[in-house]
């Protein structure tokens, strides 16, 4: 079975039918994982659930939120019972604080430092405003309809640097680009306004050709080559080179053409602020961008442009261009923003005394004990849950963190990898 599978066209191994199911892709990556892209998707896992807490936090009047409130969050958090949410809380004390009202009823808050980084993603998201819209615009361009399920591309938001109302009130900010309609079955899409000609051009092609935009560059022409970055272990795949150059040269037309789905899937991931997307995503847009049926077997297909990480419950894929060992090439500020973030992260010492409320005239003006109060109905608060379950924390972040109540390192989780290198 082995020489059959080394015996077929171009990765051949990689089209067998057993390699679209979860178990073989597993299996595959067992032998030919990427460590330091695996210590990337596991360290940005950890500030998805620092991440998610504050921005349930920020949604919050006064910015907190009895204790008890929170157990409906576990799944976002992956805290399963019977892990304690307090644990976590104590391991960010720069970012998160406990307190207890007169009632003894325990609250968590977050500090001056964590509502300073809200204050500054938000000016960032700002700043960031007009590259957010023209990447959203040129997916929109990209579909065939010239439009796309809002739900669908909300699964992005944190991905493509959109606010957290991007739904209710960003998406009707800018009506000269695109506008939402609805369905007769009540379906939000988002539609195209206007074809931008300045727009209508690759990530690739403005780097390899050093143009600014697409105004007077010719249409439908994709024979640029894609860069490949293939890690130590994956010397095999040079016996392939001959059929890597020639996939390289393929043009629109040819009985072999995949390239346009692959360019597709390398300009999604331009898009993206850690050029990393999860790949459950990027299948919603199947039908809206022409894409293969069979998306994941092409991923792993063309894994010199493109690797598949099948660590936590979803799958991830990676652009390999963009990073150079676990760092981005290039970062932008809210990536940069995100690892200050992380740098908050972690904690050593004791655990100490939690403290006591003496003034309650605020808290007890709202009426948020209740459970059912607590941010039910809230369109915004549901894109958060929502953009934290896609990115749920299982088996792989416990296998690399530390079990106790003591303390909480990023460098922990790049200790363990290495050590399975």
């Amino acid at each position: 079975m082995r020489r059959m599978w080394y015996q077929q066209t171009m990765f051949g191994w990689f089209q067998i039918k057993p390699m679209t199911s979860s178990r073989r892709v597993q299996d595959r990556s067992k032998n030919k994982r990427i460590h330091y892209l695996e210590i990337v998707k596991e360290k940005w896992k950890i500030l998805s659930k620092v991440l998610f807490l504050m921005e349930l936090l920020k949604k919050e009047t006064e910015m907190v939120i009895p204790l008890r409130s929170l157990d409906k969050y576990r799944k976002q958090l992956n805290l399963p019972k019977p892990h304690k949410i307090t644990d976590f809380i104590r391991k960010c004390p720069k970012l998160f604080e406990l307190y207890k009202d007169q009632r003894g009823t325990l609250w968590c808050g977050m500090t001056k430092e964590a509502e300073d980084l809200l204050e500054e993603e938000e000016r960032l998201i700002e700043e960031q405003s007009t590259k957010a819209v023209e990447y959203v615009t040129r997916i929109l361009m990209m579909s065939v309809d010239k439009r796309i399920q809002l739900d669908k591309i909300a699964h992005f938001r944190r991905d493509f640097g959109l606010p957290i109302e991007f739904r209710t009130k960003w998406v009707n900010q800018y009506p000269q680009h695109f506008r939402v309609e609805k369905s007769k079955d009540g379906v939000e899409f988002l539609e195209l306004v206007n074809w931008n000609p300045a727009w209508a051009i690759t990530e690739l092609e403005k780097r390899t050709l050093g143009l600014n935009d697409g105004i007077g560059r010719e249409p439908g022409i994709i024979s640029l080559p894609f860069p490949l970055k293939f890690p130590p272990n994956y010397k095999k795949v040079y016996r392939h080179g001959g059929k890597i150059e020639h996939f390289q040269e393929l043009k629109a037309g040819s009985l072999e053409f995949d390239k346009r789905a692959v360019a597709v899937m390398h300009e999604l991931l331009s898009f993206a602020i850690e050029k990393r997307l999860v790949t459950d995503h990027l299948t919603h847009f199947r039908r809206e961008l022409v894409m293969p049926q069979k998306l994941m077997r092409l991923l792993l297909k063309h894994f010199g442009i493109f690797y598949v990480s099948e660590r936590g419950k979803r799958f991830s894929v990676f652009l390999t261009e963009a990073y150079e060992g676990s760092e981005l090439i290039e970062k932008c500020p809210l990536l940069l923003w995100k690892e200050k973030v992380l740098s908050f992260i972690g904690y050593r010492g004791k655990k100490k005394e939690v403290p006591t409320f003496s003034d309650l005239s605020d808290m007890e003006e709202r009426d948020i004990i209740e459970e059912k109060d607590i941010i039910e109905g809230d369109t915004e608060m549901e894109d958060t849950c929502a953009d934290f379950e896609e990115e749920e924390i299982m088996g792989g972040l416990d296998a690399v963190s530390p079990t106790n109540d003591d303390e909480l390192e990023i460098s922990h989780v790049c200790n363990s990898y290495k050590g399975t290198s």
